[in-house]
Formats: structure tokens, sequence, C-alpha cells
């Protein structure tokens, strides 16, 4: 029985924007972090956040509604509480912090993203640049405090996929691994943790080799992951039998794409693999919504540069020399491409 045309996706979406808002400005606010193991009812939360009294109940329920948030009772007296995710993943004293991500969501992308129409007129990036500032690479590195602050809100972001990757994939034919923008070592820390017999190095730029150490060392692992420092556009890679790069290629526009794909082949020792860890596109780009919009975000913020799919990586990685390759999806929208020398 056919169903008739229903509006409800459409305006879904449209309104997207409103719970979107929502979640971000509360994360902004650290309200998730305020209430940690607490349970406050909407007037003493209001009271820490220092919020207007016409923000309590309705921003708080909004919450509830959404399912970020959950509450005892109903009425002023009722208490509202964490989710098991919330304290998990949006509270910053847990280990397994997220929020740093969406706070610059809600700082950069938000405004920025309400050019997409210009965007997509014109090809060119809609973040500082366009407002005569620095981009965000070149902000980020002129500051070593802010950039050390971008690793920490990328890290909990990145952690489940490469968690995944550390336990999905076969390391066993490795010895050395180096993972090519490494920021803070994660990637490296996660698959040395789960593989005794990998040696790892962490390659970034040279300001970002002492926030490197400083997580390797915390993390126990200063004897089998190194660092290693070098500008991947100039500088010759480190040599090792697997080269990860974690959300590093879709950063780029194809002729740069190429240079990494090519820098990491000529590093690579034979039966050596290379892994590009992303929110890789399906390759009928029909299902992957996330890695679309990743790509739009490329878009915004950079112009010419964009994600792409399993089918692309192939193609690309063939050229360049690879024989074998495989997908492996990891956590959610992400998926590794794996191209063997």
């Amino acid at each position: 029985m056919s169903h008739a045309p229903s509006p409800a996706s459409i305006l879904q979406t449209a309104f997207g924007f409103w719970e979107s808002k929502v979640l971000l400005t509360a994360v902004e606010f650290g309200l998730f972090t305020i209430l940690g193991n607490r349970r406050l009812t909407g007037a003493a939360l209001s009271k820490e956040l220092r919020l207007h009294p016409r923000a309590n109940p309705d921003f708080f329920d909004a919450l509830v509604a959404m399912t970020f948030l959950d509450r005892d009772g109903d009425g002023p007296q009722a208490t509202y509480f964490n989710t098991p995710e919330g304290a998990m993943f949006l509270d910053a004293a847990s280990p397994r912090y997220i929020g740093g991500i969406l706070v610059m969501l809600n700082t950069r992308l938000f405004k920025f993203w309400n050019d997409l129409p210009e965007a997509l007129r014109t090809g060119q990036p809609q973040n500082e640049v366009k407002h005569g500032q620095n981009g965000l690479f070149d902000e980020l590195y002129s500051n070593v405090s802010r950039l050390e602050q971008f690793m920490g809100a990328m890290t909990g972001i990145s952690r489940i996929n490469f968690e995944a990757f550390a336990e999905k994939f076969d390391f066993s034919k490795f010895r050395t691994l180096c993972d090519v923008g490494g920021a803070t070592g994660l990637l490296s820390i996660e698959a040395a943790k789960r593989h005794p017999h990998l040696h790892c190095i962490s390659f970034d730029l040279p300001v970002v080799e002492p926030i490197a150490k400083k997580h390797i060392a915390a993390a126990g692992l200063d004897q089998r992951v190194t660092t290693a420092s070098g500008d991947f556009f100039k500088d010759q890679l480190p040599k090792a039998d697997l080269i990860t790069m974690g959300m590093i290629l879709h950063d780029w526009n194809l002729e740069k794409k190429m240079h990494l794909i090519r820098s990491a082949y000529e590093a690579l020792q034979p039966g050596g693999a290379l892994v590009a860890i992303e929110a890789l596109i399906d390759d009928a780009r029909r299902e992957n919504v996330q890695g679309l919009l990743m790509s739009l975000n490329m878009l915004i913020e950079f112009g010419d540069a964009f994600d792409y799919s399993g089918a692309d990586f192939h193609q690309w990685c063939h050229e360049v020399g690879f024989t074998r390759f495989e997908v492996v999806h990891l956590a959610g929208p992400s998926s590794a491409a794996i191209a063997y020398k």
C-alpha cells in the first residue's frame, strides 16, 4: 500500500538548526559539565549558568525532549540530570569528552555555514579568510595554546575512529607505523596500546612536537611511540611499514592529495600500506550524508578541498603504483581506505 507524500522530513531538516543551536549552546555554557553527577532544579541550574529566568524551563525541557538531558518529575521542583551519553561525551571531566568540537562548531562554523550559498556560487572559502583574517591553519599554528585547544577538540571526535581502527585492522604483518599529521599522537597511542610489537612515529609540524610528546609520555608509551617533525609538503616522510593519515587528505585539493599519496608510497617499505581515515563518501554518493556534508564543509573552510569516496582513493593510489585496495568500516560515517604497495 502506497503512502501519501508527507512534508515531515522536509520540515524536520529545515528546522534542524533550532535543535543544533540549543545543543551547541548548552555545551558552550558547560551545562553538562556543571551538572556532572548531580541533580538540579531548573532554578538552581539557571543560577549556576547565570541565565535569565525566562530560560527556565524552556531551555532545559527542550534538551530533555531532544534526549540530551533527563528529568525526574514535573514542574518547578523537578530535577535535571545527565543521560549516560551526556555524562560520557559532554561532561568535560570525562576522558571521552567530545564537546570541544561542538564548541568549535558553535563559535566558528555555525556562522560560516550561513554563507553556503555564496560558497556554492563562487567556490571560495567562507571562513576567516573572507573577512581579511588568517586562514584556519595559519591562525592555529601561530598560537601554541590555541593550537593545543584545537587539537584537544579534534582528539575527542577522532578517538572513536582511531580506537576502531586499532581494533579492526590486522597489524600482524607490520612492525613500524608512521602517522602523518599525527597531532597529539592519538592514533599512534591507540595502535601501540593494543599491539605491543608495534613501534610508531607521530609526524607533524615542529610546533606540534612538544604537544605530542606530552600526550605520549602521559600514556606511558614513549619507549614505543616517538615523534618526528617536518612539513609533509616539503619534507620526506619517515620510512615505515604502515603510513596512516587520519582526517588529513580531505583538507587539500587534488594536486596536494596526490603529493601526499606519492610521498607515502615512496616512504613505505615493499608490502607496506597507506591508510586514510575519513568520513568516506560511499561510491554511489547516495548514503553517507555526513561524508557529503563534510565535503561541503571543506568548501566553506578551504574552497578547493573536498572529501572523497573509496573509489576515488583507489583510483589515485593506483595511479601512484599501489596494487591492492580495501575499505574497512570503522564507526558511524567513518571508514579506513587502505592501499597496499
